[in-house]
């Protein structure tokens, strides 16, 4: 017998008000139906259809010669519902689908309304044939006051999105294990982690001149597992002004929860960027950068750093920041092993937030499968003065342009998880940057300067002692840098690198480093982005 946690996406306001700021500029777009009773179920319901990704596939490639055409704003109640209302809305877990007891996943539902305005309709599929899911309001538990103005057995247009639930932790609890929520993105989690990054299915135009589009998952077909099976198969459709696409999601829950993605995208017009496997997530301060925040914690942040791993074997870390302006970076790439979005502290006490539980944040790994070819990982990084904003966005770039008419396809993997350091990976990772005053620690700063410390762990270079013949090496653009030291640190595995830089007022500047010795790099390529205001 089956325990439900009560571990949700948004277990409280602070977590509700995360998913409202990232969803604030779908609010203007389009909508869902009217409701009907439940007897009134719609005609095309009476016979399951067959269905395939090779089908659904066909579909979206048909309807992309089509014009889009936006979802009709709510009706009634659906359309009357606020944040406060929201919140008080929550699904009943003796309601959820696949009750079976030898079915290790159950599926629930997200009410629509508020920021959720557009319908998503669910399908079940068995043995190839699909047949719609249908809810109602009473699969949903309405609190306080809000009971009063829903109608009872009243058959739903559509949900805002879906979870599944899975014995991740425990064998007898049902833990939340991904949720789809709102246009394209979804969370994930491995085991022993809380939501924190998102993926998105797409981004189109992010941070460019054109305006961003928010193309978004209209309908999804689920395949009811077999008894004990250890994965779910997901299929989604995806619609949007530019693009549509079939998408197909093999998910496997673990230690690190594995996603392994298909995305058959279809064009209706030119894009000017088109974002594959795109990450979202938060980054508000740490170390380098909480001296202008009064706060008692010493860290707040979803990941603190983007990893790529080079088709050569080289690894670059590039510390996440919070500008003072829109930022973004392009690491030029052929055919990359792999990047993603890292939180690699694991220690409460460098959080101390019993709450938000940020240690426990999960990584989030893409990893290309099939030959990507050259194009770019690009890092966009966003202002923000509060931890509800996801200001953080990683994507892979694909260096030939988009046109309409055009047909791509793109495989890849995610991982969900702590995703820590391999002890046995000969190349040192980065530990920890920090930044301060440039010059004597405790003396007069040096006006255009600024100290950048960066400790390396692990790898071969651990196992050296304070004498090896190893050195710094560091680069600079726009910018100088005046003195660079580095030293083992005692009684430790870690090595310091650093280096106090110079730069003109207003310059972007960009700093790498890494340690090399004895004919081979022996850390990650640390990379970093300093705006001299």
């Amino acid at each position: 017998m089956f325990a439900v946690s009560a571990r949700s996406p948004m277990p409280g306001r602070r977590d509700l008000l995360k998913w409202t700021a990232s969803l604030a500029a779908l609010a203007a777009g389009g909508g869902g139906a009217g409701i009907a009773r439940a007897q009134q179920a719609p005609a095309e319901d009476a016979a399951a259809q067959q269905f395939s990704f090779d089908q659904l596939t066909a579909d979206m490639r048909a309807a992309a010669a089509r014009a889009f055409e936006p979802a009709p704003r709510p009706e009634g109640f659906l359309g009357e519902l606020g944040y406060d209302d929201y919140r008080q809305i929550r699904f009943r877990p003796d309601h959820a689908r696949w009750q079976d007891p030898a079915l290790r996943f159950r599926v629930h539902g997200f009410h629509m309304g508020w920021l959720y305005a557009d319908p998503v309709r669910l399908f079940e599929v068995v043995d190839g044939r699909a047949q719609e899911m249908h809810f109602t309001t009473a699969d949903f538990e309405y609190r306080n006051q809000l009971a009063d103005r829903i109608p009872p057995d009243a058959e739903l247009p559509g949900l805002a999105g879906f979870r599944l639930h899975h014995p991740l932790n425990r064998p007898d609890v049902m833990d939340e294990l991904v949720a789809f929520l709102g246009a394209s993105y979804f969370r994930a989690v491995g085991r022993g982690n809380a939501y924190g990054i998102s993926a998105r299915g797409l981004a189109i135009n992010t941070a460019t001149t054109a305006p961003e589009e928010f193309p978004r998952f209209t309908r999804f077909w689920l395949e009811r597992p077999a008894p004990g099976a250890a994965h779910a198969v997901v299929h989604a459709a995806l619609e949007g002004p530019s693009v549509t696409g079939a998408y197909r999601f093999i998910i496997t829950p673990g230690a690190e929860t594995v996603m392994e993605v298909t995305a058959r995208l279809f064009f209706r017009a030119d894009v000017v960027q088109l974002g594959v496997a795109p990450l979202t997530s938060m980054f508000l301060f740490a170390e380098k950068n909480r001296a202008g925040y009064d706060d008692y914690r010493p860290n707040v942040h979803d990941s603190n750093g983007l990893r790529i791993a080079r088709a050569d074997g080289d690894m670059l870390w590039r510390p996440l920041n919070n500008p003072p302006n829109l930022a973004g970076s392009y690491f030029a790439e052929a055919s990359p092993r792999a990047f993603g979005l890292y939180q690699r502290d694991r220690d409460f006490d460098n959080y101390q937030d019993p709450e938000a539980r940020y240690e426990l944040r999960p990584s989030l790994q893409v990893e290309p499968l099939g030959d990507w070819g050259a194009g770019s990982v690009r890092l966009v990084e966003i202002p923000t003065g509060h931890e509800i904003n996801d200001n953080i966005v990683a994507f892979w770039v694909p260096e030939a342009p988009v046109k309409a008419g055009e047909a791509r396809e793109f495989a890849y993997r995610l991982r969900w998880g702590a995703l820590a350091p391999d002890p046995a990976q000969t190349l040192a990772w980065v530990h920890e940057t920090r930044s301060g005053q440039a010059g004597i620690s405790g003396g007069t700063p040096n006006p255009g300067q600024r100290k950048f410390v960066i400790d390396f762990r692990g790898g071969i270079l651990a196992q050296l002692p304070a004498d090896a013949d190893v050195k710094a090496v560091t680069s600079v653009l726009n910018g100088e840098i005046i003195t660079t030291t580095m030293q083992r640190i005692a009684g430790t595995d870690i090595w310091r690198v650093v280096m106090d830089v110079a730069a003109k007022n207003g310059a972007t500047v960009e700093l790498g480093a890494h340690i090399a010795g004895y004919d081979r790099r022996l850390t990650e390529t640390w990379l970093y982005q300093w705006i001299n205001i």
